[in-house]
């Protein structure tokens, strides 16, 4: 660890971010940009069919969002210059060697890294297993492998995540996995088994000319059954663990940080309170609910639900990177709430009752949404009674009154069958999160607020601030966050 400001470290160092058009990724960008234009480099690592479409798409989905407004006011017609000196926009993709990039940029790269940050990750919940394996399992390991080479390399940062842990319930540790561990006991689990499973699938259904539709539906099956069968709840944290297990076991004295945040939401303060990129996980509950399609909360309204903003995940990850440089080691952070500042669900939902009963919805027909109390479901088994009684049976018998009427009721049957299969769809997706019954424990980023606040001074322990204890639920969750899923989520 170098004894200099955090705003210091990074003056004249080269970083390469690699899934640099994903939301968290934009705001570290942002942040760094704004705190020290004296970095020397952002090499920013875009999936795009060639160097023009990267350009492209750095253009339109990173810099031309509203969330460099600040970075844009502050540079103001230098902005251009410094982005053209500052900034390299790479084609690449990280599921192939030396991150599938041209020869003539990777001499410079070796010579010129000084920081890797892995954020590249596919984020769906019930992902098409070969595409989940490519990114979140092996394209953690390409990257460190490309780090192997990097020359002047001082940490390599890789952004994993909390659920990792699965369903497990209680104290979850801010520890490793072993090669081969799994959650449930069953052994056998071997990554590169698990590729050859995947590769042979596909092979046998491409011999049969199986439509494209059809071996998506297989891949994305197949990633459930083998999650399920190792204890893991979905295709997303099964990959992400097994890219951890990688990284562990290939790292040798390569310095590691893997930062494990929960579930992350719109920004806290910076560059302003509120940016948010679309519907993010548990928000589907917050549209669902504020637009009138939920009357239920399914979840147990006295667990915890661990959000964590976006700005406060980069402010770790930027100070983390400042400490462990250059420490031949692997560290692990938890970036949540649930031990130091929790918020349970039945709070949640009274926020958005709150906020929506003071700020109600008005559709496309000019209609108010008049939200009420939902009904809470606490355990699985009454969410399937719930929607047997009010939706399942009652769908039933209004087709077969439709099928009678000439489809009389056709329309209000496809209204019931949306609200019932959006329902169904987050249950699914969502179990996991909101029956979860564990607290994620924070020791070590105790440790790194500490070392900021004694190690940097006050004002930059502000600068970066990523302390859960500094957020007020009531204001945050309510004003800041919904009004974000509103603004950035709703369509009329």
């Amino acid at each position: 660890m170098e004894c200099l400001s955090i705003v210091q470290f990074l003056e004249n160092k080269s970083i390469l971010v690699a899934g640099a058009t994903g939301f968290l990724a934009k705001v570290l960008i942002e942040k760094i940009m704004r705190v020290q234009p004296k970095v020397k480099k952002l090499y920013l690592l875009v999936r795009a069919e060639d160097s023009v479409s990267a350009l492209h798409r750095f253009n339109t989905e990173v810099i031309g969002k509203d969330l460099f407004g600040v970075v844009k006011e502050k540079y103001g017609p230098n902005l251009n210059s410094l982005i053209l000196e500052k900034i390299t926009v790479l084609n690449g993709d990280i599921t192939r060697d030396d991150l599938g990039l041209q020869e003539s940029i990777l001499e410079e790269l070796f010579q010129e890294v000084d920081i890797i940050v892995n954020s590249a990750a596919t984020t769906d919940f019930d992902e098409r297993y070969d595409v989940a394996l490519g990114i979140n399992t092996y394209g953690p390991a390409n990257i460190l492998n490309f780090s192997k080479k990097c020359r002047n390399l001082r940490v390599l940062l890789h952004v994993s995540t909390a659920y990792v842990c699965g369903e497990k319930e209680g104290l979850v540790l801010e520890t490793p996995f072993n090669m081969g561990a799994t959650l449930n006991g069953t052994r056998g689990l071997d990554i590169e088994n698990e590729k050859k499973i995947v590769d042979e699938l596909l092979k046998k259904l491409r011999a049969e000319s199986a439509p494209e539709k059809y071996i998506a539906s297989t891949m994305k099956e197949l990633g459930i059954q083998r999650a399920n069968k190792y204890g893991w709840p979905n295709t997303y944290a099964f990959t992400k663990a097994m890219g951890e297990m990688l990284l562990g076991h290939l790292r040798e004295e390569t310095p590691l940080v893997i930062i494990r945040p929960t579930i992350i939401t719109s920004t806290f303060q910076e560059p302003f309170p509120g940016w948010l990129e679309g519907v993010r996980n548990i928000d589907s509950f917050v549209v669902g609910y504020g637009k009138g399609k939920m009357s239920c909360f399914p979840g147990d309204p006295q667990s915890i639900v661990d959000l964590i903003p976006a700005d406060m995940v980069v402010n770790a990850m930027i100070v983390s990177i400042v400490v462990n440089a250059d420490e031949p080691k692997q560290t692990i952070f938890h970036i949540g709430t649930s031990m130091s500042n929790p918020v349970h669900y039945r709070s949640l939902q009274n926020y958005g009752l709150r906020f929506f009963t003071e700020r109600p919805w008005v559709d496309k027909n000019g209609k108010t949404v008049i939200v009420k109390k939902g009904k809470e479901l606490g355990t699985m088994e009454s969410v399937r009674r719930y929607m047997q009684i009010h939706y399942l049976i009652p769908l039933k018998m209004l087709s077969l009154v439709n099928t009678a009427s000439c489809q009389y009721f056709r329309g209000t049957y496809l209204d019931i069958n949306r609200k019932v299969q959006f329902l169904m769809r987050l249950v699914q997706l969502f179990r996991p999160y909101v029956f979860f019954k564990g607290v994620f424990d924070d020791m070590n980023t105790e440790n790194l607020i500490r070392a900021a606040k004694e190690n940097y001074g006050i004002i930059e322990y502000e600068m970066f601030n990523f302390d859960p204890k500094t957020i007020f639920w009531d204001d945050y969750f309510m004003y800041t966050h919904i009004a974000a899923v509103v603004k950035y989520g709703f369509r009329r």
